[in-house]
């Protein structure tokens, strides 16, 4: 199996997560608190995979690596300011501000920047080995049903039908999986597509996802935090052992 297609069926398998967080929204199968324990899970193991894993190993591969994290970083917080202000990763609460359609049109856009990036993450990851590239699947995948949900929460919310909204999540799942070709195709250029890449998933776990784990107080969520850095070194111990 070549790096590309082992790549490209874990960023399937992401994308499908985008799918299952759509259907949540459609057919009401999941409650919202759920969902919130995902957010903390997978907050958890995206900070241990970016300290742990993908900054040291962005250094390792450029030494513009530190400009170029702070450039993924802000690329997804631009991208989420100017087209998704208002948006709320797992619940959307803001219904006042979601009267107009072309809301969900902007929220979408912005979402569709940040799931383009975990795709050009997974893809550099297996580019550089195969365990690595496994690890950062996972944390992509743990806030992917959330991302789903989100984007399908606000297109129901604007009006639209629940075809739409599960459209809306499936291409999120699109977009990240031409991440994984745009990356497989500049090729050489994964010196620059993992630090990038590294700053993108730092704002999704450090910006989107603790701000939310943290909305519900008590100390279930910092345990599920903390259960997911443990998921991280568990895993990586499995793989790399």
């Amino acid at each position: 199996m070549t790096i590309f297609v082992q790549s490209a069926l874990f960023a399937l398998a992401a994308a499908c997560a985008n799918v299952i967080g759509g259907l949540i929204v459609t057919r009401h199968k999941w409650a919202h608190r759920s969902l919130r324990y995902f957010i903390a899970l997978g907050a958890g193991f995206m900070l241990g995979t970016v300290f742990l894993e993908m900054v040291p190993e962005s250094f390792r591969l450029s030494t513009s690596a530190p400009v170029l994290i702070l450039l993924g970083y802000l690329i997804v917080h631009t991208f989420e300011h100017v087209f998704a202000s208002h948006l709320h990763f797992g619940e959307e609460t803001h219904h006042e501000e979601l009267t107009n359609p072309s809301v969900s049109v902007s929220a979408l856009v912005g979402m569709l920047v940040h799931t383009f990036f975990d795709g050009v993450a997974i893809g550099a990851g297996f580019m550089i080995s195969e365990s690595f590239g496994f690890l950062v699947f996972l944390a992509v995948f743990l806030h992917k049903i959330p991302d789903g949900f989100t984007i399908s929460s606000i297109v129901v919310s604007s009006g639209y039908s629940p075809a739409r909204a599960l459209a809306a999540a499936t291409s999120l799942g699109l977009s990240t999986l031409v991440g994984v070709i745009v990356v497989h195709l500049v090729g050489d250029g994964v010196n620059y597509a993992l630090p990038i890449s590294t700053g993108s998933t730092l704002y999704v776990a450090a910006t989107d996802l603790m701000p939310e784990a943290n909305r519900e107080k008590g100390v279930r969520m910092a345990f599920l935090v903390f259960a997911g850095m443990g998921l991280f070194f568990l895993v990586r111990l499995v793989t790399q052992g």
